[in-house]
């Protein structure tokens, strides 16, 4: 990173950003060019073992499930806190931002393990305690639920005002 000025090296600094964050864009390899789509997401952290666990759902056909079926490393990017910090003239503007990137390989969650990963994406974006939430089987079932477990996570941060 060239600005280490501006560098999350904390894990704990970086579940915060990660907390604040409403969407994910993911990149698979689809054979000559990136392909990139935004997601909702939710995530899992043990402290104890250093291991950070993304989740998001899709069909359960598509191009992204074809994607991933053949091939399961992927990069990821989130973020949140953005402003645009206007200036005096075109050098003197900025951007707020704080952000996390990374990699990782995808995996597809079996049934058993649906409502695991599909409770840690209510839990991003609500307050509510969806551990005991029944969730409707029908729209279960036509649900992918995949988890990216992350091998490598950098965070920025440039907030000023």
């Amino acid at each position: 990173m060239n600005r280490k000025d501006k560098e999350v090296k904390n894990i704990d600094n970086m579940i915060n950003i990660i907390k604040k964050c409403d969407i994910i864009r993911i990149g698979l390899f689809d054979n000559e060019y990136p392909y990139i789509i935004p997601l909702n997401f939710g995530y899992y952290y043990d402290k104890n073992k250093s291991e950070l666990e993304l989740y998001f759902h899709g069909a359960n056909t598509g191009k992204k499930l074809d994607i991933i079926k053949n091939n399961d490393k992927a990069g990821f990017e989130m973020d949140c806190s953005t402003e645009l910090i206007k200036g005096s003239n075109p050098c003197n503007y900025s951007m707020n931002f704080e952000s996390v990137c990374g990699n990782g390989k995808i995996s597809i969650l079996p049934e058993e393990e649906k409502l695991k990963g599909l409770k840690y994406i209510m839990k991003q974006y609500s307050s509510n305690n969806f551990s005991n939430y029944d969730f409707k089987s029908k729209a279960v079932e036509k649900t992918t639920v995949f988890k990216l477990s992350v091998n490598e996570i950098t965070g920025k941060s440039s907030i000023r005002k």
